[in-house]
């Protein structure tokens, strides 16, 4: 079995022989976000799909329904490179850690997994912030009639410039006027905007995290 070079390391693929497939030589694939950790879709692997990946350092998965191997966003573009590759203690379950183009789920949904029963409550600020920035960046993938932020988007870069000088002119009212609700309110709205243009631009929020892990020193 040949070896293959990933992210400068080389694999050896007899580990491939030590997965348990089922009877039908599938074994499921937990896809993952590789910055937000947010979990995309499940998927079936088999042993070529998992060479596939591998060998191109896209996402290849066993199609039950189509009973042949399909790389994702072959026809959507929505293509997942992928960062990491492993496998559970029991050798039964695959997790892939990926860098999604676009959306995960054929429905739009950047997640597949977006319908809520259930929601935990307790996130932290950076998982706060996150989610909002990718709800924005769904909003900018995914346009929905009304929406706020598609208008945004629709309207370009000045728009949401003049947008994120007035909120912060309004963040310094708020400040002269020491009045504190005011100051939280009008801080959200530059938060939001400012999230806004970081989609616009393509900056990350794990961009903004590095740079101020730099000035902590």
């Amino acid at each position: 079995m040949r070896d293959y070079l990933f992210e400068d390391k080389e694999i050896d693929l007899q580990f491939i022989e030590t997965l348990k497939f089922d009877e039908k030589g599938l074994i499921p694939a937990v896809i993952q976000d590789v910055d937000t950790k947010e979990v995309l879709m499940v998927a079936y692997m088999n042993k070529e799909s998992i060479k596939e990946t591998l060998n191109t350092k896209k996402a290849c998965y066993f199609s039950r329904s189509r009973q042949k191997l399909w790389t994702k966003g072959e026809t959507s573009g929505n293509i997942q490179e992928v960062k990491g590759f492993y496998y559970d203690c029991d050798k039964d379950t695959i997790l892939l850690n990926v860098k999604q183009k676009g959306v995960a789920c054929h429905s739009g949904n950047y997640s597949c997994f977006f319908n809520e029963v259930l929601q935990n409550n307790d996130m932290t600020q950076r998982e706060l912030i996150e989610r909002l920035y990718d709800l924005i960046e769904d909003r900018k993938n995914n346009p929905k009639p009304g929406s706020y932020t598609n208008y945004l988007f629709e309207k370009g870069l000045d728009k949401i410039l003049k947008k994120v000088g007035e909120e912060s002119a309004e963040v310094i009212i708020a400040a002269k006027n020491q009045a504190k609700d005011e100051i939280v309110y009008e801080i959200s709205d530059l938060v939001y905007h400012t999230l806004v243009l970081m989609v616009n631009s393509n900056v990350k929020v794990e961009d903004i995290i590095n740079e101020l892990k730099i000035r902590e020193h």
